[in-house]
């Protein structure tokens, strides 16, 4: 088993939206401990968010189990382009797309870029995600609101409704929600009503493409240790973050990956309208 670190952690603050390499401790996107059974040979994979945090894993997961993946990203730094040196290193095709999927054209391009490089698609994580966090409501601009709104479900809108109709039977989408979308934090007011959203969206979209043979499935992370968090929460916060779920320590980005290759594998082909819950043994009901 390993050992992951545990709060406190040294104090730390970084501007939006945060770089892995400021981050202290490192975090683990599984770089040297995940290894791939070929659990997706083949698949055409597009991950927003891919640059860094869950989505690096993720793309370091699907392509150790086969997969060619597309890497969406918000160009702010160098973080994507070690992304890219993972998934080529596992012997894949790594494609990088950089632009702000808040504009329905980009989700559009996405799409239409991961089909001219791949042939299609087989899998769209719906991964990026924007949070801030606010004492109070009157601290929550219109524009803030409008912002998290825009980049967390209706990008996931945008992105699903182009890839949809280029998806053969046996495809699947996932999205990343959060343990917010069941308990949500208030200092989070606009991340967690987006992520009660995301589920939603989730649920009915299962059952929307179930005909089809499509599956769509989304995995409720908890506190896991990436960029967001010195980014975005307080010095206190990031301070003891983790330390309140009962394994008592942030999730490392790495444990995340098992949860979407296992709904991106053929083989999860019953599994759909599910939530996954990645969450340190804190209940998601």
């Amino acid at each position: 088993m390993l050992h992951y670190p545990r709060p406190p952690f040294p104090s730390q603050h970084q501007p939006m939206p945060g770089t892995t390499g400021a981050m202290n401790p490192l975090p683990d996107h599984g770089e040297t401990s995940y290894k791939g059974s070929g659990r997706l040979n083949g698949k055409k994979a597009v991950i927003t968010g891919g640059d860094s945090g869950i989505g690096r894993a993720v793309a370091i997961a699907f392509a150790r189990e086969g997969a060619d993946v597309l890497i969406s990203y918000l160009e702010e730094h160098d973080d994507a382009r070690e992304t890219e040196r993972l998934v080529t290193e596992a012997g894949r095709k790594a494609v990088l797309l950089p632009g702000d999927i808040q504009n329905p054209d980009q989700c559009q391009a996405v799409i239409a870029k991961a089909v001219s490089e791949f042939g299609g698609i087989d899998i769209l994580v719906n991964n990026a995600a924007h949070q801030a966090s606010f004492k109070s409501i009157e601290d929550i601009s219109d524009e803030e609101w409008e912002l998290t709104f825009k980049v967390n479900i209706h990008a996931m809108f945008y992105l699903t409704k182009a890839a949809v109709p280029l998806m053969k039977p046996g495809s699947c989408i996932i999205n990343t929600a959060s343990i917010n979308s069941d308990v949500p934090n208030p200092s989070l007011l606009a991340y967690a009503t987006t992520k009660g959203a995301i589920h939603n969206f989730t649920a009915g979209l299962a059952q929307m493409l179930a005909e089809k043979g499509i599956r769509a499935n989304a995995v409720a992370p908890g506190p896991i240790w990436t960029p967001l968090i010195p980014s975005t929460l307080p010095e206190d916060s990031v301070k003891n973050f983790g330390k309140q779920v009962p394994m008592k320590r942030p999730g490392q980005p790495v444990e995340l990956a098992t949860a979407y290759v296992m709904l991106a594998d053929p083989l999860s082909s019953y599994v759909s309208g599910a939530t996954i819950a990645v969450t340190g043994g804190k209940p998601f009901l």
